[in-house]
């Protein structure tokens, strides 16, 4: 069977308290461990603790906090394994946070 690899990043606000959801994700990603279709994934640390590097004329540039600007942040991501962007849909239409969150969806190659 031939899968195609997606990665489901998980956007929201940033507020602490608006994002976990714990025993109900834990089961999500129990069930698509299960199902074959979960790679790996995990949430993310605060945005306190990113860097963002660049290198602008040969010259590395590094900044403590995130590089993008928005009103959200960028929680979590999951890698999936679908046969197509129409089971990746309905298995990210699953997650728990989706009803909080935007789970953005884009196929890869590797």
């Amino acid at each position: 069977m031939i899968t195609v690899r997606f990665l489901m990043l998980v956007c929201g606000p940033v507020e602490p308290a608006a994002a976990p959801a714990g025993q109900a994700v834990a089961q999500w990603v129990t069930m698509m461990d299960r199902r074959g279709a979960r790679v790996t994934g995990g949430e993310l640390a605060p945005e306190t603790e990113a860097v963002a590097v660049r290198v602008r004329d040969g010259e590395r540039q590094v900044s403590e906090g995130v590089f993008l600007e928005t009103k959200g942040a960028l929680l979590g991501f999951d890698l999936l394994e679908c046969q197509d962007m129409a089971e990746a849909i309905e298995l990210v239409a699953a997650h728990p946070l989706v009803s909080r969150c935007t789970l953005e969806i884009r196929p890869f190659e590797d």
